[in-house]
C-alpha cells in the first residue's frame, strides 16, 4: 500500500520507479492530476473486486485532497471498498482510507471529523500486525492528524519517522516524498534549517524522478521557504507555472501563490495550509 494507496507500480504497493512501469495508464493520469479519469478505468473491475476498488476509493480520495472538492465521489467509491474488503489486510486498508478521509474533510473539508479519522486509523492499527506491509502508510496518516488537527509536533515527528524507516524498507519512494517533506516542515519550525533544506530538497527529487508532476508545485513551494530571496522567487515562480497548468491545482497552494480566487462550492478551507497538509 503506498501513499494514497496506488503507486507508480500498480495497487499491489510495492512504491517501484515509475520507469520500470512506463504503460501503467492509471498512474500516468494519476500524477498528473487526472483522478476522474483514473477512476472511470478502474470502475469496471472495482465493481467486484476488492484490490481495484480500494484503489479506486484512494485516487478520489486524493483527489479531494487537490481540489478540496468531490467529497461525495470518494466517499461512495470508499463505501464499496468497504463493502467489498476481505480478510484482515484488506479491511484495515479500507480503514486507513477512511481515517484519511475524516482527516482530509476536517482540515479542507464541509466539517470537522477528529474523531471518525482517529477511530478509523485506530482500527487499522489493532487490524495490523507490527511488520504489515500497510503500516509506514498508516503511520504517515497518523502523523498527519498529529500534526494538523492534534497540533502535537513531538507525535507527528515519531510518527513520521517510523513512515520514513518503513518506507525506505519498501522501497515506497512516493510515500518517502511526503515523509521527508513533513519531517522538513518540523525541522523548519524548530528552527532546523539544514535539515529542513535536505528534507524539501530530498522530497522534490524523488517526486521529480517518480513523474508525481502533481506534488511537483508544493515541493517547489516548501524548499522556496529555506531558499535565500532570488532562489525562493524563482522556486516559487516555477510552483505558479505548475500550479496553473495542471488547472489549479492543489487549490490550497494555488489560494498561496494568488492564483486562486477562493474554496470550491462543496468544500472550505478552514485555515490557511502551509504546504503540509499531506
Amino acid at each position: 500500500m503506498s501513499e494514497h494507496g496506488w503507486s507508480p507500480s500498480g495497487p499491489d504497493g510495492r512504491g517501484r520507479a515509475a520507469a520500470e512501469e512506463p504503460g501503467d495508464t492509471v498512474w500516468r493520469l494519476r500524477s498528473r492530476g487526472c483522478w476522474q479519469e483514473a477512476a472511470e478505468l478502474l470502475r469496471p473491475v472495482a465493481e467486484h473486486d476488492p484490490v481495484a476498488a480500494l484503489a479506486r476509493a484512494e485516487l478520489l480520495i486524493e483527489q479531494c485532497l487537490f481540489t478540496a472538492a468531490h467529497w461525495t465521489q470518494a466517499e461512495q467509491a470508499l463505501r464499496l471498498a468497504e463493502a467489498l474488503a476481505e480478510g484482515t489486510e484488506q479491511r484495515a486498508a479500507a480503514a486507513c482510507a477512511r481515517g484519511f478521509l475524516a482527516y482530509l474533510a476536517s482540515v479542507l473539508g464541509p466539517r470537522d471529523r477528529l474523531d471518525e479519522a482517529q477511530a478509523a486509523l485506530g482500527r487499522t492499527s489493532a487490524l495490523l500486525p507490527p511488520d504489515a506491509p500497510g503500516r509506514p502508510l498508516l503511520d504517515f496518516r497518523r502523523g498527519l492528524v498529529a500534526e494538523n488537527l492534534l497540533r502535537d509536533r513531538s507525535a507527528a515527528w515519531i510518527a513520521y519517522r517510523r513512515a520514513h524507516e518503513g518506507a525506505g524498507e519498501r522501497g515506497d519512494e512516493l510515500l518517502r516524498s511526503y515523509t521527508w517533506r513533513h519531517l522538513a516542515a518540523l525541522a523548519l519550525a524548530r528552527g532546523d534549517h539544514g535539515n529542513a533544506r535536505e528534507g524539501f530538497d530530498a522530497s522534490l527529487r524523488l517526486r521529480e524522478q517518480l513523474g508525481f508532476t502533481v506534488g511537483v508545485a508544493p515541493a517547489l513551494a516548501a524548499l522556496a521557504e529555506v531558499s535565500e530571496p532570488a532562489e525562493a522567487a524563482r522556486l516559487r515562480a516555477e510552483a505558479a507555472r505548475l500550479v496553473h497548468a495542471l488547472g489549479g491545482v492543489p487549490v490550497w497552494l494555488a489560494r498561496q501563490l494568488g492564483r486562486a480566487p477562493g474554496p470550491p462550492p462543496d468544500g472550505r478551507i478552514a485555515r490557511e495550509p502551509r504546504g503540509t497538509i499531506s
